[in-house]
């Protein structure tokens, strides 16, 4: 079973995590012990390792947020912070992973498997969500007050997906699958939104605005995607089925 690590740790400077880099966090669950499939502490620990990762992702759109609201440089680092660690990790599970599958039973398995695609998918969503912060970084302009709050309820929507597969993933709950799949249809809308005003207004040449505000919204809109992506694989971890190769009419849980 999916564990709780801890979500709490002080940052690079000594300071606690309720420093705005930090989302806010549910209370955690006492750890369980690690089961006799573990054997010297590596399937447990890279369990725990992409729990982590996730936390860490929830915290870059969490700081993404505050970055397009208020300009906050300490929420620009604190998402390269986060995109940088979250490289590290996809690295050290990517490594240790071949080893460790070797020495458990076939549900452990599964398990470490998924790890390392929820991994993977939350390095992309790293990504994404870096390059959002790297065009609001370089403009000097405000953004238009809509688009704006539009780009804003679109990292807001992230931030609560990806809270949702952290808790989905301890508690193995296909409900928080099942919500975080609703929820990338309003990203989707929000941006389809941004697309329409956009495409259709006659924006003067050299102007960028309009062009960086869709890249914007195209980059969370890829963020909700991946964590659709690991919704389907908590699912399939769950049900012990794939989403993924379901008929279109049976497709939602």
């Amino acid at each position: 079973m999916f564990e709780r690590s801890a979500s709490t740790e002080a940052g690079a400077d000594g300071v606690p995590i309720e420093m705005p880099r930090k989302a806010a966090t549910r209370a955690t669950a006492p750890a369980k012990p690690a089961s006799a499939a573990t054997v010297s502490g590596i399937p447990q620990d890279l369990v725990e390792l992409s729990l982590k990762a996730c936390l860490i992702a929830r915290d870059a759109a969490f700081n993404v947020r505050d970055l397009l609201m208020n300009s906050s440089q300490m929420a620009f680092l604190a998402i390269k912070d986060c995109e940088k660690e979250l490289d590290r990790m996809e690295r050290e599970i990517d490594e240790l992973l071949p080893a460790a599958i070797t020495r458990v039973n076939e549900a452990r398995a599964r398990q470490l498997l998924a790890s390392l695609k929820c991994t993977t998918n939350l390095e992309r969503i790293g990504d994404l969500v870096m390059s959002v912060a790297l065009r609001s970084q370089s403009r000097t302009a405000k953004l238009p007050p809509s688009d704006l709050r539009q780009l804003v309820d679109m990292s807001t929507i992230l931030r609560d997906m990806l809270d949702l597969i952290h808790k989905g993933f301890v508690t193995l709950d296909l409900e928080c699958a099942r919500q975080v799949l609703q929820m990338d249809k309003d990203v989707d809308k929000l941006c389809h939104s941004l697309f329409q005003k956009h495409l259709a207004e006659n924006v003067p040449q050299g102007d960028l605005t309009a062009f960086e505000i869709l890249l914007m919204a195209q980059a969370l809109e890829r963020a909700g995607d991946h964590a659709t992506n690991l919704a389907e694989d908590l699912y399939s971890l769950i049900e012990g089925r794939s989403l993924r190769h379901m008929p279109k009419k049976r497709a939602a849980p």
